[in-house]
């Protein structure tokens, strides 16, 4: 296949971008304008291969995405740039719906224009797939799990961006019959995670001595997937999902986040000793503002349909994640030294 992959600099869309080199034949474009979370250092391991290419572009710019379309000539397209941090929405949601909203309409438009002048035999194949997250479903109480057919309730600047978009590309498939797919994903960790959410700020603040500042008293509860078995789950519904169908990819782990921290304080114990531990780093902070308690995934659709499971557990996959950014100091200190100092955001 041909895969034009929008966000593919960025955390989630650089493993399935380095997924498509590693572990297929397919060839790929990585279409990502490179904000503060796009990052080429995360290609870096497949950038010279030659079924890699790159255009920096913004998925605003109708031009530049038809050019994309027209010129690379995809089999499916996967959308996943977005403006992606609930707490930089609350400091400056116009970003958001401009990105997530006016971006998902543009990929759209030039999407439709596309596959209407395709063959009958590569229109019928076409797939355009569009990567959402649990948080459109708003907030579960102690009980309970997302389902595809859950009724959307976004709380933050973020998820409704992401629910708007959400409901532009099913209106796309209802309307035009454009053959659009919709995944939507729970919190996902791993390498190359850019370092202002939970997990990799905790860990670099801890190999840094820094405080690890936890929101409220650190009980609100997220369902956490490893990135690398996202990946593998997108790719797998790009080739078997059914057109007009949603999936929701979960990894069956949840944990509150003070436990995730404890975990990471202990880790970090483990590999790198600090006299009395790294848990007295662990310093609470006034909570996020609308901190939605709980996300999880019931992911038996996928599951069930399509055969895939995540391989890592929890334990597993943090272990890597504290072992990788203990191991590549040099690819998140670039990021510290200018783009984000690990300051604290979207305080009311």
């Amino acid at each position: 296949m041909r895969v034009m992959i929008t966000g593919g600099a960025g955390f989630i869309g650089s493993a399935v971008s380095r997924a498509f080199i590693h572990s297929s034949d397919d060839h790929i474009l990585v279409l990502d304008k490179l904000t503060y979370a796009g990052n080429l250092a995360s290609l870096k391991p497949v950038a010279e291969d030659p079924r890699f290419s790159f255009l920096q572009a913004d998925i605003c710019d109708r031009a530049a995405v038809g050019r994309a379309y027209s010129e690379f000539q995809p089999d499916v397209v996967m959308h996943l740039a977005a403006e992606s941090h609930v707490d930089r929405s609350i400091d400056g949601p116009a970003a958001f719906i401009e990105t997530n909203l006016v971006g998902t309409f543009v990929m759209l438009e030039a999407a439709l224009e596309y596959w209407r002048a395709l063959p009958a035999d590569r229109a019928r194949n076409f797939r355009f797939q569009h990567i959402s997250t649990d948080e459109v479903f708003g907030s579960l109480g102690a009980d309970g799990l997302f389902r595809e057919d859950t009724p959307y309730a976004p709380t933050s600047p973020y998820s409704a961006s992401k629910a708007g978009s959400d409901h532009l590309v099913r209106a796309w498939r209802h309307t035009y019959g454009l053959p659009t797919i919709v995944t939507n994903c729970s919190n996902n960790y791993g390498p190359y995670h850019f370092p202002e959410k939970l997990i990799p700020l905790m860990i670099i603040n801890a190999i840094e001595g820094k405080p690890l500042p936890v929101y409220g008293r650190g009980e609100n509860v997220r369902d956490w997937l490893y990135v690398e078995d996202h990946a593998a789950a997108l790719m797998l519904v790009a080739r078997e999902g059914v057109v007009g169908d949603s999936y929701n990819v979960g990894g069956r782990n949840e944990w509150r986040n003070i436990d995730v921290v404890h975990a990471i304080c202990d880790l970090m114990n483990e590999f790198r000793p600090r006299a009395g531990g790294y848990r007295d780093l662990i310093t609470f902070v006034n909570d996020r503002p609308g901190h939605d308690l709980r996300y999880a995934i019931d992911s038996s659709k996928i599951e069930r349909d399509l055969g895939w499971k995540p391989a890592e557990r929890f334990e597993t996959g943090l272990r890597k994640t504290v072992q990788w950014y203990l191991d590549n100091q040099e690819w998140w200190q670039a990021i510290r030294s200018g783009k984000y100092r690990g300051e604290r955001l979207g305080v009311l």
